[in-house]
């Protein structure tokens, strides 16, 4: 059954991820540059972890979106419909592409990291200097990718409070 409105689930989802980006973007640009031979820092732990979180709950959420979907809003014109559904998607995918390519880049350098310190985490790959080397421009561009996109999805939001004046973002506010 498909609703008009967002459930709790979705909106905490939701709400956790965006807090959880804006850690992890200021982490991932102040974090000194690590090089060949080095070892990753508490930097790079808490940037890995907080990547994976990301990556657990966005999962989550995918199968929450698909198992409870969100009727578009009806007042919206075709247009507006059709290129929210596309920056979901799109969100979700760079979101997912950035968390994996973060990984992968940290296994392709041979770095062993761990869950918070907690958990060992496994490698994706083994040491390629080549391989890492192309995924980090790869994680690289995804992340301002994501970002521009973020950036897009933020001023609709706006664009439907102080613009349209319609209830469009309160579908995903608390309460």
């Amino acid at each position: 059954m498909t609703r008009l409105q967002y459930g709790t689930p979705a909106k905490i989802f939701h709400w956790v991820i965006v807090a959880l980006l804006a850690v992890q973007y200021p982490i991932g640009w102040l974090m000194p540059d690590i090089h060949r031979g080095m070892s990753p820092g508490a930097g790079m732990t808490f940037h890995l972890s907080i990547g994976l979180t990301i990556l657990l709950l966005t999962a989550l959420r995918f199968v929450w979106r698909l198992t409870h979907p969100v009727a578009p809003e009806s007042s919206l014109p075709p247009w507006q419909r059709l290129s929210s559904e596309a920056v979901h998607w799109l969100l979700y995918a760079l979101v997912l592409a950035t968390t994996i390519s973060g990984w992968l880049f940290a296994s392709f350098r041979g770095w062993s990291v761990s869950y918070f310190y907690l958990v060992p985490l496994p490698m994706l790959a083994s040491d390629n200097a080549a391989a890492g080397k192309a995924i980090d421009g790869l994680h690289q561009a995804m992340e301002w990718a994501l970002l521009i996109t973020i950036c897009i999805h933020v001023a609709a939001a706006l664009a439907h409070v102080f613009i349209y004046r319609d209830r469009v973002m309160q579908r995903m506010l608390p309460g």
